[in-house]
């Protein structure tokens, strides 16, 4: 009973404070900036000065409408070309949810930025322009989307008046996203018609296209179901840093700070710290506003044991009957983000949840053509070009396979000599 109190508790305070994050991405001009600004603009998520100033700059460039892009698109040489170049955040919250939207470049020459703005999404939202249908850029979007394990995929169909809000258009769009998607891992996909510019189908219904029936894309936001998309079975804590405040009222607080990667920590549950192997039990779960009873993924924490044991940042907090494996050697596709290409015997930093060690790039295997999804014989990648790789690490990393824990599957390469992040990885397989 208490369990199902504790459960039903946990389910209550997920629905009125949980957070969505959302990507964006879609080829250039198809609307992704104009999009988030009327969701923006029609959930009253704008103050009155930026508000203010959209009018004036709208009316300065001579527009024509209110330009809500420009609440965005950020840099000026963004809004000087009418693309988006950076990743830009926006938050906003409604009486159901609070949302925090990536807005990625489209252009294939900042793959690397869509990467890293979507890296943590719950929702990608890909958009084409009705006009023009699906292009390469799309199916790339749609690719990376699947490659990254986002579970949820919407395909905005934008511009609906720019065709008339004709039925036919948005369904021929449909069949053929249906008819690539199929080939990739994607496990849930919903089709919005759309305009952004007029805000069909974006928080309000469209009086235009009273044929389709279905959600609004602010409303479909708010409902869709991501609770199941983390996983609940396996315990995974980073160790982030060891809490010792060392004062009169807490001179013999010990706490191990973190997030929670995986699984459900609570008083008393048995667990293992790695790589040293100490076994102990959970004696408490602490945060910001007191004392939990359960600490679930997402949640920063600070755990106390019931023994005392040697514990730093960087080890792992698992339970003992669920070990990720302790690898040296890794299986991984990689989003090359430097100028300088990846070689093969390469070394460099790879940082891991919270633990940093050196690794060696042995074998690039090959390199995918986003595009068609071919893989291409390759000895090495280039700026934002995707490709397989083996790497050996210098000690051992507790790691999952990407698609089983999208935190400990993940990881990042280091150019020691620049400190400039080089790649992102998702782990395929280690040993």
């Amino acid at each position: 009973m208490n369990g199902a109190a504790t459960t039903n508790g946990y389910a209550t305070r997920r629905r009125t404070t949980e957070l969505l994050r959302i990507a964006t991405a879609g080829s250039v001009d198809d609307g992704k900036s104009t999009l988030i600004g009327r969701l923006l603009h029609d959930s009253k998520a704008i103050f009155e000065d930026q508000m203010q100033h959209v009018v004036e700059t709208s009316e300065r460039r001579g527009d024509g409408y209110l330009n809500l892009a420009l609440l965005t698109d950020g840099l000026r040489a963004e809004r000087e070309q009418g693309i988006t170049i950076d990743v830009a955040y926006r938050y906003f919250q409604t009486p159901r949810r609070k949302f925090i939207i990536a807005d990625t470049p489209g252009h294939e020459q900042y793959t690397r930025n869509m990467v890293t703005g979507a890296s943590t999404a719950d929702v990608s939202i890909v958009l084409v322009d009705a006009r023009k249908g699906v292009s390469e850029q799309t199916l790339r979007h749609a690719f990376i989307s699947s490659l990254l394990r986002i579970p949820h995929l919407v395909v905005c169909v934008n511009k609906m008046d720019l065709v008339g809000y004709d039925e036919d258009v948005f369904y021929a769009i449909l069949d053929e996203m249906t008819d690539w998607t199929a080939r990739l891992a994607i496990p849930d996909i919903t089709f919005i018609p759309i305009s952004a510019l007029h805000g069909d189908n974006v928080v309000d219904r469209s009086d235009a296209m009273q044929w389709y029936g279905a959600a609004t894309l602010l409303y479909h936001l708010e409902h869709v179901v991501i609770a199941p998309d983390r996983n609940l079975n396996d315990v995974r804590f980073p160790v982030q840093w060891v809490i010792r405040p060392m004062s009169d009222e807490h001179h013999d607080y010990r706490g191990y700070a973190g997030q929670v990667a995986g699984g459900v920590l609570r008083p008393g549950s048995e667990i293992v710290v790695l790589p040293g192997g100490q076994k102990t039990t959970v004696a408490a779960i602490d945060t910001y506003a007191g004392e939990v009873e359960a600490a679930f993924p997402t949640m920063s924490v600070a755990l106390r044991f019931a023994d005392e044991i040697d514990v730093s940042r960087g080890d792992m907090i698992v339970e003992a009957e669920d070990q990720p494996c302790a690898a040296r050697e890794l299986e991984a596709i990689v989003c090359w983000m430097s100028e300088q290409p990846l070689q093969p015997r390469g070394r460099y930093a790879i940082k891991h949840t919270t633990r940093t060690v050196r690794a060696v790039i042995e074998e690039v295997e090959y390199r995918v053509d986003v595009n068609t999804l071919e893989h291409l014989d390759a000895n090495q990648l280039g700026l934002n070009e995707i490709g397989r790789v083996r790497l050996r690490c210098s000690a051992p990393l507790m790691v999952d396979p990407y698609a089983r824990n999208r935190t400990t599957g993940s990881f990042i390469l280091i150019d020691e000599a620049t400190n400039d992040t080089v790649a992102a990885g998702m782990v395929l397989s280690a040993q």
